[in-house]
């Protein structure tokens, strides 16, 4: 694992593989998005038992993904955490030459695809009560294209500085703005 300015690059398939399951994929990204919480905290926010938050930050913390955050303690007893990183990404390519790394990249990657289906699903279920102006913004949509190894990795490229430049504009709190969620792929179809 190396960290690149708040961001993290996972080469370990141990990490990987702690990363791949679906409790510790959700609680990171909740102190991803929420910031610092307490286990009571992200245990009322998940619905998941205190025990289990412990355990499963725990882990992401034996792997780097959290740390304490000591200092928003009030007394002795009281731990705090927060996401190491900002980001987590790997690099199929790096994976491909060793089985066990091919194998929890191949986990991660399936549970982080699972999440966003879950996430999806979530939204498609609360539509109907949002605000109109919020709906009509929305889009889900796909486009064939036919590309060049190096045109995916250019439009893989794109895509990636479009969502950092949007990041960057959306600060968190600004008045009328809400979380929105980005997900994009690009990928070889079958044929």
């Amino acid at each position: 694992m190396a960290d690149e300015s708040n961001h993290v690059h996972l080469t370990d398939p141990r990490a990987m593989r702690a990363l791949a399951h679906p409790t510790r994929l959700r609680l990171l990204g909740e102190l991803r998005l929420r910031g610092p919480q307490t286990v009571g905290m992200l245990s009322e926010r998940t619905g998941e038992a205190v025990g289990s938050v412990s355990w499963h930050i725990g882990k992401l913390a034996e792997h780097g993904f959290v740390a304490e955050a000591p200092d928003l303690a009030r007394d002795r007893r009281e731990r705090w955490w927060r996401a190491a990183h900002a980001t987590t990404d790997w690099d199929p390519v790096e994976l491909l030459d060793d089985p066990e790394r091919r194998l929890a990249g191949d986990l991660l990657r399936r549970a982080a695809m699972e999440r966003y289906v879950a996430r999806y699903q979530a939204y498609l279920e609360s539509e109907a009560s949002l605000d109109l102006a919020w709906v009509r913004g929305t889009t889900s949509s796909d486009t064939v294209l036919h590309l060049t190894p190096d045109e995916l990795g250019e439009l893989r490229d794109e895509l990636s500085e479009l969502g950092r430049r949007w990041q960057a504009r959306g600060a968190p709190g600004r008045p009328g703005a809400e979380m929105v969620t980005l997900i994009w792929q690009a990928y070889r179809g079958p044929q």
